[in-house]
This record gives C-alpha cells, sequence and structure tokens, in this order.
C-alpha cells in the first residue's frame, strides 16, 4: 500500500480506538456495547490494524500526541492486541515522544491483573470506571466491582501507569448532599491526579430511560438539587487542590487528559471501531466520519478487499465547525477564542449577544477569549443556544 506524503503541523492529532465489549451492560450507558462470549482477538488485531493503515494515507496530518483506548471495556483487550495496534500506529504514524497513551478500565481482577503488560505494551495512561465508593449504589449501577475491588485496582494503577484517573456518578437515586460529600473526600484520600466526576443523566434508549417513563425511577435529584451537588463537587476539589479545567474534570497541574483537550479545544482525530466518530482533515476540509455501530459488520467492513472503515465520511461545512468548536470549546475554562471562531465562515460572533450574556452575569470576556462564570456553567445549553441561533 503505497503512502503519500504527510504534512507535519506542531499540534498533532489523537487516535482513537473503540473496543466494543463489555462483562455486562449498565443500565445508564448509551455508549456502542455489546456482551459477546466469544471473541477473536486476532481478527480484531487484524482489523484494527488494516484501518489504522488507511487512516495514515488519509489524514494531512500524521504527528500522533495521544492515543485513547476506549469502550466498552478495552481492559478486556488482550495485552498482545493493545500493544500490536500501539506498534502499528508507531509504524505508520509519526507518534511524538511524549505521547499519552491511555485505556479506559474497569475494576475487576479480572481487568486489573493485566495493568502491568498494559503498561509494558506503552500504555502510560489509565481510566478507572469506579463510579461509586459504597456497594449498594454500584449493585444499583450494575457495576460488577466492589468498594475493595476498586481501591485495589486503583493502588494497582498507580504503580503502573504515569497517571491513574478515576470516574464518579453523583446525583444518584436517593443520594444526599452530604453522602455525596462523604464519598467524594473519601476519594480525596486516595491522593488522586486526575478525577472525572459526572452527573447521572438518564439517556434515551437505556433500561434506566425505560424505568424512568414507567415512573420507576424514583429519587434522582431536581434542578436545585442538582445545582448543589455540582456545586459541592467544586468546591471539594478546590479545597484538594484539584483544577477544574473542564465541567466534568479535575486534575493536578500537568495530569489533565492530552486526548479530551483535543476534543474540547476542536484538534483532528482518528476514530478506529465500531461506531466510533472523528473528525480528520483529508486535503485541507475537515471531514466528520463514523463507523458502523455494529462489531461484526464493522469488522467485516474492513476485513473484506479495500476496507471499508467508515459508515459515514463526509466534509463538514464551515459554519458546522464554528458551531461544533463553540460547542466544544465552552466546555473548558479557557473557553472559547473569538478569533478562531470568526475565522471559520461567515457565521461571526455577536458583539450585542456577547453583551447581553455578560450584563446577565452569565459570561466573561478577556482578551480575545470568552468563558463562563460559575452562574453561566450551569446554563451552559441556554448560552450556547442564545450565541449560535
Amino acid at each position: 500500500m503505497k503512502k503519500k506524503k504527510k504534512n507535519l503541523k506542531e499540534d498533532g492529532i489523537g487516535i482513537y480506538i473503540h473496543w466494543p465489549f463489555c462483562q455486562s451492560l449498565c443500565p445508564y450507558c448509551d455508549f456502542n456495547s455489546y456482551v459477546s462470549e466469544k471473541i477473536d482477538m486476532d481478527s480484531w488485531s487484524t482489523a484494527y490494524k488494516k484501518a489504522l493503515r488507511i487512516s495514515a494515507i488519509q489524514v494531512d496530518n500524521n504527528l500522533v500526541h495521544s492515543i485513547y483506548f476506549g469502550g466498552g471495556t478495552p481492559s478486556l483487550m488482550s495485552s498482545r492486541l493493545v500493544y500490536e495496534v500501539i506498534n502499528e500506529i508507531s509504524k505508520e504514524f509519526k507518534v511524538s515522544s511524549d505521547a499519552e497513551i491511555s485505556l479506559e478500565a474497569n475494576p475487576t481482577s479480572v481487568e486489573y491483573g493485566k495493568f502491568k503488560s498494559y503498561s509494558a505494551s506503552g500504555v502510560n495512561r489509565c481510566s478507572l470506571g469506579i463510579q461509586a465508593l459504597n456497594d449498594p449504589d454500584l449493585k444499583s449501577l450494575g457495576r460488577l466491582h466492589s468498594v475493595n475491588d476498586a481501591l485495589r485496582a486503583f493502588d494497582s494503577a498507580r504503580q503502573c501507569f504515569k497517571t491513574s484517573s478515576f470516574d464518579l456518578i453523583y446525583g444518584r437515586q436517593n443520594q444526599t448532599i452530604g453522602e455525596w460529600e462523604n464519598e467524594l473526600k473519601r476519594a480525596m484520600s486516595l491522593d488522586p491526579q486526575h478525577l472525572s466526576l459526572y452527573q447521572l443523566t438518564i439517556e434515551p434508549g437505556t433500561p434506566f430511560f425505560k424505568l424512568q417513563q414507567k415512573n420507576r425511577l424514583r429519587g434522582l435529584p431536581n434542578d436545585s438539587k442538582s445545582c448543589a451537588f455540582y456545586t459541592k463537587t467544586k468546591e471539594i476539589c478546590k479545597n484538594n487542590e484539584l483544577v477544574h479545567y473542564e465541567i466534568s474534570n479535575f486534575a493536578t497541574k500537568g495530569h489533565e487528559s492530552v486526548h479530551n483537550l483535543n476534543y474540547w479545544r476542536y484538534g483532528d482525530f482518528i476514530g478506529i471501531g465500531p461506531g466510533a466518530s472523528g473528525r480528520i482533515s483529508i486535503n485541507g476540509k475537515k471531514h466528520e466520519t463514523e463507523g458502523h455501530k455494529n462489531p461484526m459488520k464493522w469488522l467485516g467492513g474492513v476485513l473484506k478487499n479495500g476496507g471499508e472503515i467508515y459508515s459515514v465520511s463526509m466534509p463538514l461545512s464551515f459554519i458546522d465547525q464554528a458551531k461544533e468548536y463553540a460547542v466544544m470549546s465552552f466546555r473548558l475554562k479557557e473557553g472559547l477564542n473569538i478569533e478562531r471562531f470568526n475565522s471559520f465562515s461567515e457565521l461571526k460572533l455577536s458583539l450585542t449577544k456577547v453583551e447581553e450574556l455578560r450584563e446577565m452575569g452569565l459570561i466573561n470576556k478577556s482578551h480575545n477569549s470568552l468563558y463562563t462564570t460559575e452562574k453561566g456553567e450551569l446554563l451552559l445549553n441556554s448560552i450556547l443556544s442564545h450565541l449560535l441561533n
């Protein structure tokens, strides 16, 4: 397969690898995930490597600053498969010497027993899906691990990886602010480098959504209590010197997620795997890509002659790029760069609307940037609607 000459850029790109399989499906999760008893790791290795080779030929920029194994549950992948994917990326792309290579994991003994081999394969950042620090709530969330499993897994991750992060969900059924405060303080006692803290959201198509439709999912917080959860979360993280750099993410200095920052700053990233989306530049034009959601359809499409890695691949209009940039960048504390937004298209930020939002105390302006106030963080969708309408 002949490779064309690449245009290397300073900013680089990210590569996302989607592993679609889980041991079980959580009732709140709407990710593209499936349970399968038999998985042919060799076939998946062949497909991932072929998709990476095809992508390397397509994209304008082949300097990689981050690789992210997401899912699904990527810690169910064999360490050999992870190594082969990373090795293929290093062959087909120019990988920066300090590239962040992340892998999501669940804290069951089946998975965290492989952490050392993942580290030897090149993974240097682990993101643990702990979700709760009490056993009854873990059970109601459909998690297969216990709190003790989670603590052992986190200890193992800290020993094996340069950076370890974990997720927690708040606003759970019948959870009080005081209970969340105690849980979050327990999390802080673990001296985390990075935390992703999300409010439980009920997504269409999930088992929780179906229960809610039947009025059988009770005890969820109202808007006022949701705000209180969010405020308490920020307060405790600040008191423990974790920087609130994105709506749901907190980190000590130097441990922010490079891969996710690239999303929020609207950089290019390649999405490989079933249902994986991407934003890549091809011949100077930014494209939206997405793989077939069905794992076997994606696998078969890639392995056939020619290789079909995307079910969707189309150029984005400049107006769509401007809107996507706004949606992503306003999630960050650093906010939206006005000059960059205006450079996309004839869609320019209205100074009148900006001033209206400032007068309402929802956004601030500093030099060439707009960012939300604490009040505005809670009304982000309304702010975007007002600015982009």
